[in-house]
């Protein structure tokens, strides 16, 4: 679905480790290794988080496209090396005999069964190395470096959870646009610091104190929890976007990529859902006339009407299903025997929404860098400054 931006990943769970490729950024960018890193580790922490993420220290390794700190204009190959993979090596060997027995009882709501019979795998652990989250590392690792270029015009990616497992807190970014458009920005940006300093990722600390609680309590009784997460892309000029075709609507296009990641069960822009309880008169955004510029009075359509950003804060909310692996399994089938059995068990979190809303802001970052380069776009950094600053 993304149109001047090419992305594609590779790796298993277990695997020697994760590659990506991002191919269409200009030539000339500034990358920094280490602002990648960070967004890798910030993936990585969260309450809920199962021992993997005490074993893997993820770390970028650029393997082509980047020159002394800036790109070529070819395609950017990076890695990310899974520690873990000492210990799978005979298990997920590339040749040679299956060192392993063959795993043939789904886990529901894993990809399990329906990537057996789509692939015609007897053994499910071929299916749930990839269908594995684990993949999303990479979608990070390329997330990041989309957003070393929208930082170049002042586009920033904030995020932050709002619900786990029904505890909820009480501040949205939505609300926090229709409390008061011109100071929105600021609200969203303190409650993203304050996010992360949060191990939940919640700004509040009473909730996020009641979160972790239901996560630890989940934990002991074996079970899994879901939750919401919000994202916000700042300074996003209007006009990315098209009302012109089904797939070139900005709307479209992150509603897409965040149910792609993997978990999320529901999308929402703006007021999202809530939108079917109001009139028109209460939902859609009034024009004013400001300091001789034209702001709005709130941002129910979340920063996009028509499929193309009209300049407010795009706002983003995602729902995440609670795990599908549990410690006390569900009841399952064993594909073998077709006999009645527990489901497998495999290493896994309690809760990964705070990870999966860094996740949900890389997935941001490229839907956003794809549309402003289709707007704005060139074959280097110069070119893509001039016909931005150009257009303004």
């Amino acid at each position: 679905m993304i149109k001047r931006l090419e992305i594609l990943t590779a790796g298993e769970s277990h695997g020697k480790g994760l590659v990506g490729i991002i191919h269409g950024l200009p030539a000339g960018l500034d990358i920094d290794p280490e602002k990648i890193n960070f967004q890798l580790v910030r993936r990585q922490r969260g309450a809920g988080r199962g021992q993997r993420m005490q074993i893997e220290k993820d770390t970028v390794e650029i393997i082509s496209g980047i020159r002394f700190g800036k790109t070529l204009g070819s395609p950017i190959a990076v890695m990310v090396k899974n520690r873990d993979w000492e210990n799978w090596e005979q298990k997920m060997a590339p040749f040679g005999k299956p060192a392993d027995e063959e795993i043939s009882i789904p886990r529901p709501g894993h990809a399990d069964f329906a990537g057996s019979v789509k692939y015609n795998h007897s053994d499910l652990r071929n299916v749930l190395e990839r269908a594995s989250a684990r993949e999303t590392a990479m979608r990070v690792a390329i997330g990041a470096i989309a957003m070393h270029f929208l930082d170049n015009f002042g586009i920033q990616i904030k995020s932050h959870v709002i619900n786990i497992g029904g505890i909820k807190s009480s501040d949205s970014f939505i609300k926090f646009c229709n409390e008061d458009t011109e100071q929105s920005a600021e609200r969203i940006g303190s409650a993203h610091l304050k996010a992360e300093k949060s191990d939940v990722r919640c700004a509040s600390e009473i909730t996020a104190n009641a979160m972790i609680e239901k996560i630890n309590k989940a934990g002991e009784n074996g079970d899994s929890l879901g939750g919401v997460f919000e994202v916000a892309a700042l300074n996003v000029p209007a006009g990315l976007g098209s009302y012109t075709l089904w797939d070139t609507r900005l709307d479209a296009l992150l509603s897409f990529a965040l149910m792609s990641i993997p978990g999320i069960k529901s999308v929402e822009i703006g007021a999202g859902i809530q939108a079917a309880d109001m009139s028109g008169s209460q939902f859609h955004d009034p024009f004013l006339i400001k300091k001789e510029k034209i702001i709005r009075s709130q941002n129910n359509c979340g920063g996009i009407e028509g499929g193309i950003s009209n300049g407010q804060p795009v706002i983003i909310r995602a729902a995440m299903k609670p795990i599908p692996t549990l410690v006390k399994p569900l009841q399952s089938v064993d594909l073998k025997t077709m006999q009645p059995s527990p489901a497998h068990k495999e290493r896994s979190d309690v809760c990964a929404v705070p990870a999966a809303s860094i996740v949900g802001e890389a997935m941001t970052a490229l839907v956003l860098a794809d549309a402003f380069l289709l707007r704005f776009g060139g074959d280097s950094m110069e070119q893509v400054r001039n016909n931005f600053f150009a257009s303004k």
